[in-house]
């Protein structure tokens, strides 16, 4: 059996920074041995200096706002503006575009050291809703892009049926839509798993799937223990439309329909009552907070420690992809307590990380990854320690360093399955980024 081993110079192995770790890669992909206190390379080790972390793990993208960075930071407006900006570029979106696209997405992720990603996939069909040849060719579209970046998917197959509360969907939504909950579970079940991918379930909120049909969304996630995500209280006109229609919070109703739960992820969770706080953490349910699109859309600071304290796992995304940073996400997710309560230190580094690694590849169905142990997926990202971000430090500071002070910019390899993805900040099969991102967004504009 040929294994092949990593040297790290600095590794974080859950709870604090060891100095001179061997990994031992299996070839199915998994770390076989972790070794400490190993000084020097072993021959034929290949030797990664700096910080190495778990791979990072992206809870929730929309890999095609990817498109509107920079367009939708002119001007002024809110969540609801900014959405008539993206209902411009989804209409424009085919197949190809969408791979390319996609494709160049997931390899800016790779270069940030994302080795999984959420993609909370809601844009179906061609435009005016007519269903491709292929009902899934965007899904399949998304999933081959991630798998020629090298990184992996949990596509999210999101059911989107309205336009608000048992509204008809609106011309530039009917590419969303299934028109019912039953249709949309027929059509994805003919997405298949593989090597690297994971098919999830989502409801897009409550004002886009009628109450009486959460509960189709949510069993056909339970009966294939998949994981299901929801966008949940963003808005505060979204919980003042369901307290109108129901009578309840979007929290409460999901409660009522069965959707909340330890395969349930809530996607911001900004605006909260104490009791919807209490549900999400009775029930496990967890919380994918999104710092950098939540305060670029002006949408607010969720309550993420009280949701932790209550029970909620806490994972982190890059949403509408402002920036594609996870150690950005982690950063702002402290300091924006840090300005809401004016006090400091709510969660330590370690904390931070593991909402970033383990935590977050728990809520897209990967328990098996996420660290660096012995069986876990041998998926892991190594962050320079000698930058002018990241200098200066002593190595035992380095989770600090890494989370307060470094960026997408500081990492240097980034490793999927035993494989390297990116090595010296260099994609192994995207090796010219930027120009992949400028041409496939060129493409889309009139």
């Amino acid at each position: 059996m040929q294994v092949t081993t990593y040297w790290l110079e600095h590794a974080w192995l859950d709870t604090n920074v060891e100095p001179g770790v061997a990994l031992d890669v299996s070839p199915d992909g998994r770390i076989a041995a972790v070794r400490t206190d190993v000084a020097t390379p072993p021959p034929g080790a290949v030797a990664l200096r700096g910080l190495t972390i778990p791979g990072l793990a992206n809870a929730h993208s929309h890999a095609f706002h990817r498109a509107l960075r920079g367009t939708v930071q002119v001007g002024s407006g809110t969540f609801w503006t900014w959405r008539e900006v993206m209902y411009t570029v989804a209409q424009r979106l085919t197949p190809d575009s969408y791979f390319a696209l996609a494709r160049a997405v997931y390899a800016e992720m790779a270069l940030a050291g994302i080795t999984n990603v959420g993609e909370f996939h809601y844009l179906h069909h061609a435009p005016g809703g007519t269903p491709y040849a292929d009902p899934n060719a965007m899904g399949e579209a998304l999933i081959a892009a991630a798998g020629e970046a090298g990184i992996r998917i949990t596509l999210l197959d999101t059911a989107y049926l309205s336009s608000g509360f048992g509204a008809a969907p609106e011309q530039h939504q009917l590419r969303f839509t299934d028109g019912t909950a039953d249709a949309w579970a027929e059509r994805v079940s003919a997405l298949k798993e593989r090597e690297g991918v994971r098919i999830g379930a989502a409801i897009h909120s409550v004002r886009a799937v009628p109450a009486d049909q959460l509960a189709t969304v949510a069993d056909w996630a339970r009966g294939r223990r998949a994981p299901l995500h929801v966008h949940l209280s963003e808005q505060t006109a979204e919980n003042d439309a369901c307290l109108a229609a129901h009578g309840m919070t979007p929290t409460q109703l999901l409660a009522e329909h069965g959707v909340l739960g330890t395969r349930t992820t809530g996607v911001h969770n900004t605006h909260l009552t104490d009791g919807d706080v209490s549900l999400i953490g009775s029930t496990s349910t967890g919380t994918c907070m999104c710092p950098t699109t939540e305060r670029d859309l002006a949408d607010g600071i969720g309550p993420a420690a009280a949701l932790q304290r209550a029970g909620s796992p806490l994972s982190l995304g890059s949403d509408s992809h402002a920036v594609v940073d996870l150690l950005e996400e982690a950063r702002a997710m402290e300091l924006n307590e840090r300005l809401r309560t004016r006090t400091r230190g709510h969660w330590t580094a370690a904390a931070l990380l593991r909402a970033a690694t383990a935590d977050g590849h728990a809520a897209l169905g990967l328990p098996d990854a996420g660290t660096l142990e012995t069986g876990s997926l041998a998926d892991f990202a190594t962050i320079a320690l000698d930058s002018v971000r990241t200098a200066g430090p002593v190595p035992r500071l380095a989770a600090e360093t890494a989370v307060f002070a470094a960026s997408a910019a500081d990492v240097r390899h980034t490793v999927v399955g035993g494989r390297h993805v990116v090595r010296d900040g260099v994609h192994a099969s995207v090796p010219d980024a930027g120009r992949a991102l400028a041409e496939s967004i060129a493409a889309l504009r009139d």
